[in-house]
């Protein structure tokens, strides 16, 4: 696969973004993404899932430098996938720890949301929700993910002024789980995964899924009635001007 690498350890699957330079998301790592979850879902050799980064970025989020350029097929398809990947990430039966290795803003928080556990990196990174500013609309059940781990009223006051948290701050709101050196990351999440391992799979796989029945049936939802303001958006021109401000940053940073 051209976008994440893929090996299992003691069971553990683990499952690196790399796309460089900094794991931004396109459609086809959306694809792969999904196809791999599902193996390891479905692989009796896995035992449960591990999803971190490269360098310093666990992932930027959407590649905003591609996806202006999709026309109306392509980014509908583009949004399409990526809700089915959260759903299947919501949804996934097995244990899941995010490793957050670096800087995890938007898509890349969404992720890691979906895990059961995120160990994140000390340093001077960033982490949480801010499609609003860049003029991108966020559904319902994406808020009801992220209100899930910090509550509705942060959810809220992070989501409507676009905050991006520091790690300590992340770690206050119990965004992320626990805050290791950033080379212990991955043992980390080793070491909670084998937490987890350890107790009755039966009673623990049908807890988890108990517990975020609510969450399951958001993502279910006929993605078409989520997207339709999502992508009016997308195409207005308040949106669009702002994009173009931000790829011109972006492409002037590298």
């Amino acid at each position: 696969m051209n976008t994440i690498q893929t090996s299992i350890q003691d069971k553990i699957a683990i499952i690196t973004l790399n796309r460089p330079k900094s794991n931004a998301i396109n459609a086809e790592m959306v694809h792969e993404l999904q196809k791999m979850v599902q193996i390891i879902e479905q692989d009796k050799q896995s035992a449960g899932l591990i999803i971190t980064g490269q360098e310093r970025f666990f992932s930027a989020g959407i590649d905003l430098i591609e996806l202006y350029d999709y026309n109306e097929t392509e980014i509908r398809d583009f949004w399409v996938s990526f809700l089915k990947l959260t759903a299947t990430l919501v949804s996934f039966k097995k244990p899941m720890v995010a490793a957050i290795n670096g800087h995890s803003p938007a898509g890349g928080c969404i992720i890691a949301l979906c895990a059961d556990y995120r160990v994140m990196a000390e340093g001077d990174f960033i982490i949480g929700l801010n499609e609003i500013p860049i003029g991108i609309i966020v559904p319902e059940n994406i808020f009801s993910l992220y209100a899930y781990w910090i509550g509705k009223a942060a959810a809220h006051r992070n989501l409507l002024s676009g905050k991006l948290l520091t790690v300590q701050e992340a770690l206050q709101c119990h965004l992320v789980d626990e805050v290791v050196k950033p080379g212990a990351v991955l043992q980390a999440a080793t070491r909670q995964l084998k937490k987890y391992l350890e107790f009755s799979w039966a009673a623990w796989q049908q807890t988890k899924l108990n517990m975020r029945k609510e969450l399951t049936d958001q993502f279910s939802a006929d993605p078409d009635e989520i997207l339709e303001p999502i992508l009016k958006q997308w195409w207005s021109p308040n949106t669009r001007a702002i994009l173009e401000t931000v790829i011109r940053n972006l492409k002037g940073s590298k």
